[in-house]
């Protein structure tokens, strides 16, 4: 438990630090509908770059790698990787299309590219179950974390934990608006990312033997940690073609175009589509997208991954922990807790700044998650169906109590979570088999709201079938036996059924249904198309994109192997690093290029 008087001051001077940060945007904030959840679209790329990142940066994040790590090694991260590429696709083609759009929200595209009743009931219904439902979920995930560090270093029960919390970021969450939370979000981002190093840093000396302080060599010649560091899952021992193909196949090849799970949403959209919609032009839209998939997957997992590997010393099984925090309770007793128990082992004054960054990286995303279902229920909800000629005060207030209400159901659904894992895989299963509807709604002309509804109803029902019926019907025992368990394990099988599924039915509906008027076409692609040629070359620029990404992440890690022991890695993280540098030339010469034309034009 945490006891310093020196950790308490760093740790409550952060808190008193944050909501001052926050809540100085109260007065911008309050102007109108649009300042409190779009900020007066006028925010810089870089500023909404790292919001974007400390969005996703929440203190069960860590958890999950962590958690992922210990289970299947590093190459297991693939099932979070694979999200880069619909990243990169985002930021050079999406991108452009959200910010000429105009919209409040992503919800509103329902009914600038649909017509009719259908699109309005989709939006209100889409407003409700995404900002009131699925964020609940979200935030449930998010807090398990909190709920952990509650019980680790200050001896809380669940409760206390989330109401303290909950309290302190809704306060200048409410307050400050988009605004307040974008800006809290820059500087919770900074001492999120200082912790993160601090925590790698202090692992690795904890895998010391007999009081000598560890090294990288020391940590990666563990056995138990050697068989874990593959970037790829292993192609030889028991059960390898089914690692092999559930965690990279099936990210690489499906999961990425075919699932929508926030932050990582084919073709943009929620937190992320409200940044991009809240900045200052579609250039700017397009650098804070690229900018965040760089800070996302390039720049701070290496940190998390050496906590987890380090983890695997310390603690090497749940018994371990369960020795070292008997005030943790068996329901929040998983592999994703060895995290925060890597944290606790911290020297005084180092652990209250790390106990501050898992706070601030939990504040930011539920300021923002907050923020963002509050956006849904007031611009495409109360205000389209309630009360179309409200104020813009009187939107404001709304949306500041719709903030609270959502705060208290964020509570209630963590007190019946266990882990962050089971969240992650639930919600790739909800949205599994609508992102391709996502990707080509924007340029197929035969997409209607007809396809939405029927790939929201049918996703939704695909997946409460797996959570509730599957077991009763013996399927899953079927898919669980034979040649099916050793190619994918029922996890991947849950996902891949979904797709085909949700996918066959939204196209079944699609072609059985008429499209929209040519009218109603035109008037959508006049608003958000751009030159000719800019979705090729938008493609070029996502590929090298990616291929920038990837190339730093596994350079890094190769270089860190190398010179932790295995130095026939080093020539190959310096190949890596050298195609990163180039793919990185060649898209700023494409894009540079592009710009160029532009102004001439």
């Amino acid at each position: 438990m945490l006891k310093s008087p020196l950790d308490v001051a760093i740790i409550v001077a952060f808190l008193l630090s944050v909501v001052g940060i926050g809540a100085a945007g109260m007065r911008r904030s309050s102007k109108s509908a649009e300042s409190f959840f779009l900020s007066g679209r006028n925010m810089p790329w870089w500023l909404l770059g790292v919001s974007m990142v400390a969005c996703t940066f929440s203190c069960d994040t860590p958890n999950l790698i962590t958690d992922i790590v210990r289970n299947n090694g590093v190459s297991g991260n693939w099932v979070w990787w694979a999200f880069l590429l619909t990243g990169m696709l985002t930021a050079f083609v999406y991108a452009k299309l959200w910010r000429r759009s105009g919209l409040n929200t992503d919800l509103g595209f329902y009914e600038l590219r649909y017509s009719g009743r259908p699109a309005r009931i989709l939006r209100g219904f889409r407003a409700l179950y995404l900002g009131v439902f699925f964020n609940a979920v979200l935030m449930g995930s998010s807090s398990i974390a909190a709920v952990k560090i509650g019980a680790v270093f200050f001896g809380l029960s669940p409760l206390a934990s989330l109401l303290i919390a909950m309290t302190i970021v809704g306060l200048y969450a409410v307050l400050g608006g988009l605004t307040g939370s974008i800006w809290a979000d820059f500087y919770q981002y900074i001492v999120a990312m200082a912790g993160a190093l601090a925590v790698a840093w202090f692992a690795i000396d904890a895998c010391g033997d007999g009081g000598a302080g560890g090294t990288l060599s020391g940590l990666f010649s563990n056995a138990a940690v050697n068989a874990k560091l593959s970037l790829v899952p292993p192609m030889s021992g028991a059960g390898w073609r089914s690692t092999l193909m559930t965690v990279m196949v099936l990210p690489l090849a499906v999961q990425w175009w075919a699932t929508w799970y926030p932050g990582a949403e084919p073709g943009g959209g929620g937190f992320v589509a409200q940044r991009m919609l809240a900045a200052k032009n579609e250039r700017h839209a397009a650098g804070a997208t690229l900018f965040f998939n760089f800070l996302h997957y390039a720049l701070r997992t290496w940190p998390w991954l050496i906590v987890a590997l380090a983890s695997l010393v310390v603690f090497p099984d749940l018994d371990s922990m369960r020795q070292a925090f008997p005030a943790v309770t068996d329901q929040y007793l998983k592999h994703d807790l060895a995290y925060p128990a890597m944290v606790a082992m911290l020297p005084r004054g180092w652990l209250g700044l790390v106990v501050a960054s898992l706070l601030a990286a939990y504040m930011s995303t539920i300021a923002t998650q907050l923020n963002w279902g509050a956006s849904y229920v007031v611009q495409d909800f109360y205000i389209p169906f309630v009360s179309p000629n409200s104020s813009a005060k009187h939107q404001v207030l709304v949306g500041r109590l719709t903030m609270l209400v959502l705060a208290v159901l964020g509570v209630l659904v963590t007190l019946v979570l266990e882990h962050s894992k089971g969240v992650f895989d639930l919600m790739l299963q909800i949205g599994a088999g609508t992102g391709l509807l996502y990707l080509l709604r924007w340029f197929w002309r035969r997409i209607n709201s007809w396809s939405e509804i029927s790939a929201m109803v049918v996703s939704f029902a695909v997946a409460c079938f797996f959570q509730w019926g599957a077991k009763a019907t013996g399927l899953e025992a079927w898919l669980e036996s034979g040649w099916r368990a050793e190619w994918l394990d029922i996890s991947a099988w849950r996902l891949l059924i979904g797709v085909a599924v949700t996918t066959v039915c939204w196209l079944a509906v699609t072609f059985a249904t008429p499209c929209e008027s040519d009218e109603k076409i035109r008037a959508f692609r006049s608003k958000v198309y751009g030159p000719k040629g800019e979705l090729p070359r938008g493609i070029v620029c996502a590929a090298l994109g990616c291929t920038a990404v990837w190339s730093c992440l596994f350079g890094t890690g190769w270089l860190m192997y190398g010179y932790g022991g295995m130095a026939n890695l080093v020539c190959r993280g310096w190949v890596a690093e050298g195609i990163a540098v180039v793919a990185a030339a060649l898209l700023l010469l494409l894009v540079g290029r592009k710009q160029r034309k532009g102004k001439q034009g």
